[in-house]
């Protein structure tokens, strides 16, 4: 059941995943769930829930990140979303997740042994803490959220650690066009994508740096 939701939902995304890949997932679900019981990772407890509004909502990032061997900064991190989904499905990305809570890295750092996940690195830090010549050296391509901040302000606490010509991607709801109206001489663009399995529809937006 869960495979074939997982596999459906990642069709939709234009995604063929490996079985390595979609077993990645069933595992980083289970661990999730016997993590939550504890350490309340996250509000959604379903295990439909769990795979469309975590796994595959941060698998929408992709669409705005281009090919290669990407280095990816995730801001708060939380339970690994979107940085581990992203992660499953292209390896080569260097991940970097970051995230102040200590049970919350406890469980990233499990599931990075779990999944033997190369090039993925917990930093338990506060965002406004990271300096990119020491944590990160040298700046990254990419920087990740879908914790909640506004645009504007992921665009201040964030920049510090993205390189020249890099970007920042936010997912966002239907409140997005107030956020960027506040938003002057800041390059960026939309693309609006329906969430698999859903009706609804996600704003991932990119803003250049």
């Amino acid at each position: 059941m869960i495979k074939e939701l997982l596999k459906e939902g990642l069709s939709e995304l234009g995604l063929i995943p490996t079985e390595e890949q979609i077993n990645a997932f069933i595992i980083y679900l289970s661990e999730l769930k016997r993590w939550n019981k504890a350490y309340n990772l996250t509000g959604i407890k379903k295990d439909e829930d769990i795979v469309i509004k975590h796994f595959l909502d941060s698998l929408l990032y992709l669409k705005a990140m281009p090919a290669g061997e990407l280095r990816i900064a995730d801001v708060g991190s939380g339970a690994g979303f979107p940085g581990i989904p992203i992660k499953i499905i292209r390896p080569e990305i260097h991940v970097y997740l970051i995230e102040p809570t200590g049970k919350k890295c406890l469980f990233l750092r499990n599931i990075i042994r779990q999944l033997d996940l190369k090039k993925t690195e917990v930093i338990e830090k506060r965002i406004q803490e990271v300096k990119a010549d020491k944590e990160l050296a040298p700046p990254v391509d990419i920087a990740v959220t879908r914790a909640l901040f506004d645009i504007k302000e992921f665009i201040k606490r964030s920049s510090q650690i993205v390189k020249k010509g890099g970007i920042i991607i936010l997912n966002k709801g239907p409140k997005v066009k107030e956020e960027l109206n506040m938003l002057k001489d800041v390059k960026h663009e939309i693309l609006t994508v329906k969430l698999p399995l859903s009706d609804i529809n996600r704003h991932i937006v990119i803003v250049h740096i």
